[in-house]
This record gives C-alpha cells, sequence and structure tokens, in this order.
C-alpha cells in the first residue's frame, strides 16, 4: 500500500498537467498526438525491454528519442509566429538528438548489457523504502514516457501555438541562455569524453575527470542541461501571456506552474535522481582521488576551487 500511495502522489503532477492540456481546445491536437508518439516509443523500447531484462537503462534511449519527437509535432501542430516555431522545435530536436545519439552509441558498444550505475543505484533506494523491485522498475521508466507527455513537453505546446510575430525581450534573453548553456554542457561532455580517453592510453584505472570545466563543478554537464531546461521555460513565459486571455486564467495558471515544475523536476532528475548523487556514489568507491575531489569543487553550481580540510 505504501509503494502504491508514492507511486500515485509522484504521477499526480504529470496527470493534472496532462488533463487540462487535453481538455484545451488549443492545446488537445499537439497533446493527443503527443501522449499516443510517446506510448508507441515507449512500450517497445523501454517498458517491453525493461519487464524482459530486468534493466531499467533502456529509458536512456526512449527519453531523448522522444524529446525529439515532440520537436518534430512543433512543425506540425505549431499556429504560432513561424521563426518562433523553428526555434522552439529546434531546441527540442537539439536536445532531444544529440542525448540520443549519444543513447545509440552506448547501445552499440554494449553499455546496455548490464544495468548502467546510476539505474542500479535505484534498487538501493527502493530495498530502503521496502519497495517491490519489478513494479518500482517499471513505474520508474513509465513515468518518464509520461513527463514527455506532460510536464516537459508544455514549453513546446505552449511556445508553438502563442505569442506576438516578434521576440520579446525576455525571450532573447532565453535564446542567449540556451545556447550558452548547451554550448557548455556540450564542451563539457566532450572534455570528459577526451580526459578518458588519454587516461585509458595512459593506462591511469580509476581516474576521475578534473580538467576543463571539470575544475569549477563535479557535473557542468548535468548544470548545463539544467539551464537548458531553464531557458526553455523563460522562453514560453510570454507566450504564455499572451495566450492567457483565450485559455482562460485558470489554465494560464496551471500552466505557468508547470513550467516552474519542469526547473524543479530536471533539478531533482539531475542531483538526486540519476545524475549526481548515483555517479558520485560508486565513483567514490572506485576513484581513489575523488573524496579529495568533492571537497575541492563545488558539486553543481560553477564555483572557485575550495581548501579541502
Amino acid at each position: 500500500m505504501k509503494q502504491i500511495f508514492s507511486h500515485a502522489c509522484s504521477t499526480l503532477p504529470y496527470v493534472v498537467v496532462l488533463g487540462f492540456l487535453l481538455g484545451s481546445e488549443i492545446f488537445s491536437p499537439f497533446a493527443m498526438t503527443n501522449v499516443v508518439l510517446q506510448a508507441l516509443i515507449f512500450i517497445p523500447i523501454v517498458l517491453i525491454p525493461a519487464f524482459r531484462t530486468g534493466r531499467m537503462s533502456y529509458v536512456d534511449i526512449g527519453w531523448p528519442l522522444g524529446l525529439t519527437i515532440v520537436g518534430v509535432e512543433v512543425f506540425f501542430f505549431g499556429q504560432g509566429w513561424i521563426v518562433r516555431k523553428a526555434l522552439i522545435g529546434g531546441a527540442y530536436l537539439l536536445i532531444g538528438g544529440r542525448m540520443s545519439l549519444m543513447a545509440i552509441a552506448a547501445w552499440r558498444l554494449g553499455h546496455f548489457n548490464r544495468e548502467l550505475p546510476r539505474y542500479r543505484y535505484q534498487r538501493r533506494r527502493w530495498q530502503a523504502r521496502n519497495f517491490r523491485e519489478r513494479p518500482a522498475m517499471l513505474f520508474e521508466v513509465a513515468i518518464q514516457g509520461l513527463a514527455n507527455a506532460s510536464i516537459l513537453a508544455t514549453p513546446a505546446i505552449i511556445a508553438s501555438q502563442g505569442g506576438l510575430p516578434y521576440f520579446a525581450l525576455v525571450e532573447i534573453l532565453a535564446l542567449v541562455i540556451f545556447f550558452a548553456a548547451f554550448t557548455f554542457e556540450s564542451v563539457a561532455d566532450a572534455q570528459k569524453i577526451i580526459f578518458n580517453a588519454q587516461a585509458r592510453e595512459k593506462g591511469l584505472k580509476g581516474a576521475h575527470c578534473n580538467v576543463g570545466l571539470w575544475r569549477y563543478c563535479r557535473h557542468p554537464n548535468y548544470f548545463g542541461e539544467w539551464n537548458v531546461w531553464n531557458a526553455l521555460a523563460l522562453f514560453t513565459l510570454p507566450s504564455l501571456w499572451a495566450l492567457a486571455p483565450t485559455t482562460g486564467l485558470g489554465l494560464a495558471a496551471v500552466l505557468g506552474g508547470s513550467l516552474l515544475f519542469v526547473s524543479y523536476f530536471m533539478y531533482q532528475v539531475l542531483t538526486k535522481y540519476s545524475g549526481a548523487v548515483p555517479s558520485e556514489y560508486y565513483s567514490v568507491n572506485k576513484r581513489p582521488g575523488y573524496a579529495k575531489y568533492q571537497l575541492e569543487t563545488n558539486m553543481f553550481f560553477p564555483g572557485p576551487k575550495k581548501m579541502a580540510d
């Protein structure tokens, strides 16, 4: 009963937002199609393999593919200014496409033949809460698809439907943040790939990346990803404001709350759920210098090097 109640409470924000989107005359065509397409992605690519293998790592393929689909949908269902529509759709294609390529490459290299460490860590959480493992696993992969169908799609759905035929200052600021954050994240990932390749060549086992952007925080790629989503939510606000007289203040308030939830959701995912905390649990155990790195370097927000005690 405790597990069922926990899962129901976790699902509630996504269901509420999705219900409002489906009940809106403006947003329902996009939202309904998105629900169907996310199901067509997640059922064969994530849920069935997870059920058969007992591994939830397949969500790393399904989640970004689902975001890519949202970007494609923008060009079919968007009714707003074509430039804004191209930018918000293109942003989702960039985010989803980049992560999809990385996930597919990892799959081809055989990394999905065993559970990824961040998802192995989930089992520790389930055990601590006395959750049944198989239902917990299937719930957590399914809710990623539900997030794609609701909360994470709201910036694309709103921005592609509304707004004036020119950019507000907030939108320009959001675009600057988006491209800066996307570049920051991509550079961080590239620096880690290069570092790991050089460490393997030198035979340095257990080395951790502490060069480039990794000198200023322990997870610059996650920090960049979080700000990518913050930028998308910020970019959407003028469109939501322009649509408010048509949608009604109640729906506008719910969708405004969903944009705030996007930032909260991604922060939780990137720091606690499948990001920093699980990653560091294993890094401390297998990388000799990582504990000292933790003392000297911020976890998430970039900052100057600290003095280790």
